[in-house]
C-alpha cells in the first residue's frame, strides 16, 4: 500500500506533535518541512532527520498528499490559498483562521482548486468523546437538560506555550485556542446551536486578549448550553465539558478524563477502551477512497462564527 504523503509549515509546539503523529503511523510520511524560525527549524530537521524546504515552493514541489498549516492564525488564509492553487490538500491547525472573514477565504480557495481540507482537532480521535457520543446516542443519559463548558487558567498564555501572538487580541486568547475545540465537540454531539448572549471581558491594554468570558447559548433541539471561563485566577487549570441528564451526568476533564455519575452517587472515573481511528488514519483513508472522521473547512467556518460573535 502507498503511504500518504505530508509536508509540514510550520514546527511550534502543537506542529511537532503532528510530526510524531505522523512518523508513528505505518501508513503516512513527511516528505518536506518548512519554518520561517530557521533555528527552529533545523532543530527539528535533525531531530527527526526531516527533508528540509528552504521555500514555500520547494515544499510545493515535494507534491505531498497533504500540506499541514500550523503557523499562527492570521497566516492561515493566505497560505491555504498557495496550497489550493499548486493543487495540494489542506490540514489546518484550529482555530480555522483569526477571523471568519479569512476562514471563508480558505472554504472558497479549497472549494474553487477542489482539494480535500481537513483540521486537527484531537477531540475527535479521542476514546473518551466515542464513548460519549455512544451514552448520548443510546439514551443511557435520560433526557439532556443542559451541556455546560467550564474553563479556568491560573495563566495565560500557559507555560508552556510561550509565542509572541498566543497573548494578543488580534489572533491570540483562549477564546480562539480552546473554545473551538469544544465548540466543534458540541456541533459533532449535538448539531448546530445560537448564542443568546454573552459578555467578554478585557483588559486595559487593547493589545492584550481577553481575561473571561460568560455566554448562553441553545442547540436547535433546545437544550441550554451554559458557557464559562477565566484566565488570570487563584486555582490550578481546568477544563470541564459537562453533559447532564435525567439519569446520569457526564463530565469530559481536562481533554481526556470522563466522568460518570448517577442519582445520590459519587462520580467514577469511566475507562474508555475503544480505540478510534486517528487524524492520520482519517487522512490516510481520505486519500485512498474510504470513509473518515474529517472534519472540513466548511465546519470549521462555522465553528469561526461562534468564535468571533463572542470576541464582539
Amino acid at each position: 500500500m502507498s503511504r500518504t504523503t505530508f509536508a509540514l509549515i510550520g514546527t511550534g509546539v502543537v506542529g511537532e506533535r503532528i510530526i510524531n503523529q505522523i512518523l508513528a503511523h505505518p501508513n503516512c510520511e513527511i516528505v518536506s518541512v518548512f519554518d520561517e524560525n530557521k533555528t527552529r527549524l533545523e532543530e527539528v530537521s535533525k531531530k527527526y532527520q526531516l527533508p528540509v524546504a528552504e521555500t514555500l515552493n520547494e515544499l510545493f514541489l515535494s507534491n505531498p498528499n497533504w500540506v499541514y498549516i500550523g503557523t499562527p492564525p492570521v497566516s492561515h488564509a493566505p497560505l491555504a490559498e498557495q496550497i489550493a492553487k499548486h493543487g495540494l490538500n489542506i490540514l489546518s491547525e484550529k482555530p480555522l483562521a483569526h477571523d471568519a472573514q479569512d476562514s471563508m477565504r480558505m472554504v472558497k480557495a479549497a472549494a474553487e482548486a477542489n482539494v480535500k481540507t481537513a483540521m486537527h482537532f484531537p477531540l475527535m480521535y479521542s476514546p473518551a468523546i466515542h464513548s460519549l457520543k455512544e451514552a448520548i446516542n443510546t439514551a443511557s443519559l435520560g433526557d439532556i437538560v443542559r451541556i455546560e463548558l467550564h474553563t479556568y487558567f491560573p495563566h495565560w498564555p500557559r507555560k508552556w506555550q510561550q509565542n509572541p501572538w498566543i497573548a494578543s487580541r488580534e489572533q491570540g486568547g483562549f477564546i480562539r485556542e480552546i473554545f473551538p475545540h469544544y465548540f466543534q465537540l458540541t456541533h459533532y454531539l449535538f448539531g448546530d446551536f445560537k448564542i443568546t448572549s454573552h459578555e467578554t471581558t478585557y483588559p486595559e491594554n487593547r493589545d492584550l486578549c481577553e481575561t473571561g468570558v460568560s455566554a448562553l447559548a441553545k442547540t436547535e433541539s433546545g437544550i441550554p448550553i451554559v458557557l464559562n471561563s477565566l484566565s488570570g485566577i487563584g486555582q490550578e487549570e481546568r477544563l470541564e465539558f459537562k453533559v447532564f441528564g435525567t439519569k446520569k451526568v457526564i463530565t469530559l476533564r481536562n481533554w481526556s478524563e470522563l466522568w460518570i455519575s448517577e442519582t445520590d452517587q459519587k462520580e467514577v472515573l469511566f475507562n474508555a477502551d475503544t480505540q478510534p481511528e486517528s487524524l492520520m488514519d482519517a487522512c490516510h483513508n481520505s486519500i485512498i477512497g474510504k470513509d473518515s472522521l474529517i472534519v472540513s473547512f466548511v465546519e470549521g467556518l462555522k465553528v469561526q462564527e461562534w468564535i468571533d460573535q463572542l470576541l464582539k
